[in-house]
């Protein structure tokens, strides 16, 4: 009987093909796409979204008037345009527009990057994991991104209300605050904004992995319609702003030295004075925006 010949190549065969993905497991999303997809949608957004930011921030620190310049929302609106036009929603769009970008970039990929180790052979994350990645993801944005920018952006909104703004611009303004108070100056209210970025991402993932574990029932690997996802996306958007809008009024005020005594003195000094009204005064607000923000998002981040 004649042997058979048996070629050997010389070449290892490339790892991406010797590794081919076990059958039935999912698909994973690389955390670099998450990256680049929240970031240029984090960018998008706040662009759409900044005026009703603006009010947001604008009634919380009208708090301290006595008595108050606004009336509500629609108010708020009328007296910016009023007096500085349409342009006049869009101050301080600067700071918040250079936070956005790296803020989703951070949030998004790293929530990939811990959910991917979180998820079981089939490829499908609990609500518990989710809850956990993106309280992981939420915490890390704050410390990063959110409370330098968050804490810029207030200024600026807070100096430009007043007789005389001080500051000219996005750089000499974070120069003129890094001057006076320090680096730490760009770190006021970081318990707060962490707790707050911390809660806000825990509670919309959950949500959100819960809603779409609901939707694909047994098949982890069954497609979302985009427009499904961003209705998720717009419902854990808004379960989160009712779980931290009274961390967000208290890291506003901490921001411009209204609350220096901290975030719990903060806290006992809103329900003394206040009561609860006033730590839901701009939900309707912050709803409206989280609505638009997190359809634009979960669309972007779908793709």
């Amino acid at each position: 009987m004649q042997d058979k010949c048996t070629f050997f190549s010389p070449f290892s065969r490339p790892r991406c093909l010797a590794a081919a993905a076990p059958a039935g497991r999912a698909k994973l999303t690389h955390p670099g796409k998450a990256i680049l997809a929240g970031g240029l949608a984090g960018g998008i957004e706040i662009c759409i979204t900044f005026p009703t930011e603006y009010v947001k921030t604008q009634l919380q620190l009208d708090e301290k008037a006595n008595p108050p310049k606004y009336r509500g929302i629609a108010d708020c609106v009328k007296q910016t345009v009023q007096s500085h036009g349409v342009k006049g929603l869009y101050r301080g769009l600067s700071s918040l527009l250079y936070g956005s970008i790296p803020k989703s970039a951070v949030r998004f990929g790293v929530f990939e990057f811990l959910s991917n180790r979180a998820k079981d052979e089939s490829g499908r994350l609990d609500s518990t994991k989710g809850l956990l990645c993106g309280l992981g993801a939420g915490v890390l944005e704050a410390v990063l991104v959110v409370c330098p920018m968050e804490t810029v952006k207030v200024k600026f909104i807070h100096d430009q209300t007043s007789a005389n703004p001080k500051y000219k611009g996005f750089f000499h303004g974070v120069g003129e605050i890094v001057r006076s108070e320090g680096l730490k100056g760009t770190y006021q209210g970081l318990t707060a904004t962490v707790l707050k970025q911390g809660s806000n991402q825990a509670i919309r993932f959950f949500v959100m992995t819960s809603l779409k574990n609901w939707y694909k029932g047994d098949d982890s690997n069954k497609n979302i319609n985009p427009f499904v996802t961003g209705v998720f996306g717009a419902t854990a958007g808004a379960a989160s702003v009712f779980g931290n809008t009274p961390l967000d009024v208290i890291k506003t005020r901490m921001q411009v030295n209204i609350c220096a005594g901290g975030l719990v003195w903060g806290l006992l000094l809103l329900f003394e004075l206040k009561g609860a009204l006033i730590i839901n005064k701009t939900v309707v607000s912050v709803l409206k925006r989280a609505w638009k923000l997190i359809n634009i998002k979960t669309r972007w981040t779908a793709l």
